[in-house]
């Protein structure tokens, strides 16, 4: 009976033994992940993203490319609203793109090492190498990080939980969160390919600003200069809407909203201008790109500029902060009730 008791003994331990080898720490995989960003060469990424910051959720296709050292292509579409913008960064600068307006702009950027960036793989290593108390849990298939992000100018998204794949580590999902943990952006990752190649002109900005053109159906061109005026239902203080007006100009109508408060500010909403073909020239902004989730647009110290379906925004004030401008523009997506 002893014998047998110890014989019992002795395989447990052993069990235990082997599954502890199996299992790797959070140093492990913390390490396992930032050697796979040291080697990487370069990648491509297809992943479904999901705004919750509306009534209704909005979801955006986006690929991704990466070349090292610094080469990103970043395509974000959206089939429903037939709208497209596209993030280049190669040696000539950084670039945002709106095929179907010809435009693109050129901007003094370190994108995307100064922020966080939910569809980086190489970002999301970062947020977890800089949270030293980022927490790990480890699943029968995968990894998860809690973290902080490091977005400098939204402080309304402090968390996020990233999602790798045992195996081969790559991300499956990330989930960005308010400060009550609560999920208002999701990026659900479909395809990553760690050997991608790439074409030398892959990453060219006329190159690829033609070629988004040919991805645009012709039914998603605007037949007039009409638009629906748009209102942000952020409430930043005692900020009330105070005057509403309509200016005629050359290709339609300028709509300005003046908003009255301790944190004023006035918003202007006109019809995006179509550019010719022959004059797709980059125009030069002094602004830092901005990722407001569902269109990419521009910020100085006192406004924030974006386009989204077709339509040219802007918010300046004096009064406002940068986060509480990107709070404004963010909840210009959708259309409140009056």
């Amino acid at each position: 009976m002893k014998r047998k008791v110890w014989m019992l003994v002795v395989a447990l331990s052993a069990i235990l033994v082997l599954s502890a080898c199996g299992s790797k720490s959070q140093e492990d995989v913390v390490g396992n992940l930032k050697e796979k960003v040291e080697d990487l060469k370069g990648y491509k990424a297809k992943a479904k993203m999901t705004l919750q910051m509306g009534n209704e959720p909005q979801t955006y296709d986006i690929e991704i490319w990466y070349n090292k050292p610094n080469f990103y292509r970043v395509h974000l579409k959206n089939d429903k609203k037939e709208q497209s913008q596209m993030i280049l960064r190669n040696k000539e600068g950084v670039y945002v793109l709106t095929p179907a307006l010809n435009k693109s702009y050129k901007f003094q950027s370190d994108w995307p090492k100064n922020s966080s960036q939910a569809y980086l793989f190489e970002s999301l290593v970062k947020d977890i190498l800089s949270d030293k108390d980022a927490k790990f849990t480890s699943t029968k298939d995968q990894y998860v990080f809690e973290t902080k992000t490091r977005y400098q100018n939204n402080k309304m998204l402090p968390y996020q939980e990233i999602t790798f794949n045992k195996r081969g580590l790559a991300p499956k999902t990330v989930k960005v969160m308010d400060t009550d943990r609560k999920t208002l952006v999701s990026v659900q990752f479909t395809k990553v390919d760690f050997n991608a190649k790439f074409d030398s002109n892959a990453f060219d900005t006329d190159k690829n600003l033609t070629s988004s053109k040919l991805e645009i159906p012709a039914n998603a061109k605007p037949e007039n200069n009409e638009f629906t005026v748009k209102y942000p239902s952020a409430k930043i203080g005692d900020t009330t809407l105070l005057d509403e007006k309509e200016v005629n100009i050359e290709n339609g109508k300028r709509v300005i909203l003046t908003y009255s408060g301790k944190k004023s500010f006035t918003m202007i909403q006109e019809k995006a201008e179509i550019l010719p073909t022959a004059a797709m020239v980059p125009t030069q902004i002094k602004g830092e790109i901005v990722d407001l989730g569902f269109a990419i647009g521009s910020m100085t110290d006192n406004s924030i500029s974006w386009t989204q379906d077709g339509v040219d925004y802007m918010i300046a004030s004096n009064d406002l902060t940068e986060n509480e401008l990107l709070e404004v523009a963010q909840s210009v997506q959708v259309e409140p009730e009056k």
